[in-house]
């Protein structure tokens, strides 16, 4: 796979946020040329700035709702690869800022496909959207591919508009351009460097720095999680299979197995297991909170048939290498060295 993207121009979306900054990592490890389209970084500290990814890549700040300004960068460098992961990607902040949301997440997608339908350079290209476009009811197994979409919340319900339009984009313009497309569907993804706001890991880490008690607002809700590094590995795949032959186009759950789907109050036991420190958390639900939903799990069953895989870290190596970086990040200790290493111990396991 590294001798593959070795040379190609690449152009991520959302490289300044927590996933585009692993992603842009290794890529620019692996010698792709890697160009990127963003928001300034999200959050301070944030990732991007600590491994110094401003200085080895073509970083370009801007708003994918102009389209105007992500035409620039397309005609600019002319990319191979797309892969497609701007976003307003938190639940809470949809219910405050709606219209936002949909602007960045569905205008953003039709202007990224815009400017892939205009420009004549693009061979593969890969929307990263969410586990939660599925019509959400709550049951036990988990949801395929070919289900109802919808999402209940402005953006749930967003990043569904973004797949269909995808969707569109590709039955009307891209197959007749030879251009292989997908959309990847991925659980939530956790790992050193992730510092938003209302997701639990970050919300474990800020604790655990300021050796306070963690608040969970919902201890019993399921989630798959996962290492970061585990859907980027399916990303690069999908990308790299699609490029060769495009067939391999379509649309893939990305998440963990069973065993890796756990409640919040799970994951937090686990962190303050690996943490020490006498960490623990306490549960202070929210009244009149904004709805999220309960239980949430994929079936990825597709991606381990279509593309033989299989995850490499279970959610307890997961949490170990995120405290494992948190606590280098602690000790002030060279952070790109951390995440390198990390990065080959997984890609070589």
């Amino acid at each position: 796979m590294k001798k593959f993207f070795k040379g190609k121009n690449i152009l991520i979306t959302g490289h300044t946020g927590f996933k585009g900054s692993w992603l842009s990592e290794i890529l620019t490890n692996w010698k792709a040329n890697v160009s990127g389209f963003s928001l300034k970084p999200p959050a301070e500290p944030n990732l991007f700035s600590l491994l110094q990814l401003n200085n080895k890549m073509n970083s370009n700040i801007g708003d994918i709702r102009n389209l105007n300004e992500i035409k620039e960068i397309f005609t600019e460098i002319k990319p191979e690869i797309v892969i497609h992961m701007a976003a307003q990607p938190l639940v809470r902040e949809s219910y405050k800022n709606p219209h936002y949301t949909y602007e960045t997440n569905v205008m953003g997608t039709v202007n990224i496909c815009e400017c892939i339908r205009t420009i004549d350079s693009v061979k593969s290209f890969l929307n990263v959207t969410t586990d939660k476009i599925y019509e959400n009811k709550e049951k036990q197994e988990g949801y395929k591919e070919n289900e109802k979409l919808g999402g209940f919340d402005p953006y749930s319900n967003s990043k569904s508009c973004s797949e269909l339009i995808t969707h569109s984009y590709n039955n009307s313009f891209f197959k007749e351009l030879n251009i292989a497309t997908s959309t990847a569907r991925a659980g939530n993804v956790i790992g050193g460097g992730d510092f938003a706001k209302d997701r639990i890991i970050p919300d474990c880490v800020k604790s655990a720095l300021s050796q306070e008690d963690i608040i969970i607002r919902n201890p019993y809700s399921i989630r798959p999680y996962q290492h970061v590094l585990e859907p980027l590995n399916v990303y690069l795949t999908i990308i790299k299979k699609q490029y060769e032959d495009i067939n391999y186009s379509g649309y893939y759950n990305v998440g963990p197995d069973d065993e890796d789907c756990i409640s919040t109050g799970d994951l937090a036991t686990l962190f303050c297991e690996k943490w020490g420190n006498n960490l623990k958390w306490i549960n202070k639900s929210e009244t009149n909170a904004p709805h999220e939903a309960n239980f949430l799990k994929l079936d990825s069953s597709k991606i381990k048939k279509v593309f033989n895989w299989k995850a490499k870290w279970n959610i307890n190596t997961a949490i170990e290498k995120t405290v494992e970086w948190v606590k280098s990040y602690q000790n002030n200790d060279d952070l790109v060295l951390c995440t390198d290493k990390q990065i080959d111990e997984f890609f070589h396991s």
